[in-house]
């Protein structure tokens, strides 16, 4: 006989269920370190991929091997997506907003207002240690693979639509990329 009492106990079990069982359940925790690992066979060696949810940047290695980075991506509706090549690479680049960048923000980039400085290059700039820049048929994107002096954003979308990763990891890329490398971004 179906009773109060055991309706209530079985409203009670059903309500705990979901929390016992996600207990058990291990969330798996973003790690940006870079790490090798297998990857889709369509993707060829010398190719980086970046995967914007995940927040991961593969470097393929070799057929079905990448090294994967943790990275930083653009916030929401300034994200870059699409195929690109590495056309210029430079170490400790310089650095100014894009007028887009100071029109969304002029409090926060007030000091390139109106005028033409260049933020040069060093530990304050935010693009880093190294910078890849991504051109599409022979044009600036004017988005970029770089550096940050932010590293709490890696593993966010924070970004203006650059892709971040953390110093030591952008120069060990930067290293290991040759220009002309080919970026895709899903």
């Amino acid at each position: 006989m179906f009773t109060r009492r055991a309706f209530l106990a079985g409203t009670v079990a059903a309500g705990i269920a979901p929390s016992v069982a996600s207990a058990k359940k291990k969330a798996v925790e973003y790690d940006p370190t870079p790490q090798f690992v297998r990857i889709k066979k369509e993707f060829l060696p010398g190719q980086l991929l970046v995967v914007p949810r995940s927040f991961y940047l593969y470097f393929v290695t070799e057929p079905r091997k990448a090294i994967r980075y943790g990275c930083g991506v653009g916030k929401a509706g300034l994200e870059f997506t699409g195929t690109a090549t590495i056309d210029v690479k430079k170490e400790w680049p310089t650095w100014r907003p894009t007028n887009e960048m100071i029109e969304r923000d002029p409090v926060a980039y007030a000091r390139f207002k109106d005028n033409d400085y260049v933020q040069p290059g060093g530990n304050g700039n935010p693009l880093g240690a190294r910078a890849l820049y991504l051109f599409q048929n022979g044009v600036d994107t004017y988005f970029r693979i770089h550096g940050t002096t932010q590293p709490q954003t890696i593993g966010r979308a924070a970004s203006n639509g650059c892709i971040r990763m953390l110093n030591e990891h952008v120069i060990d890329l930067y290293n290991r990329v040759p220009l002309g490398t080919v970026v895709t971004v899903v």
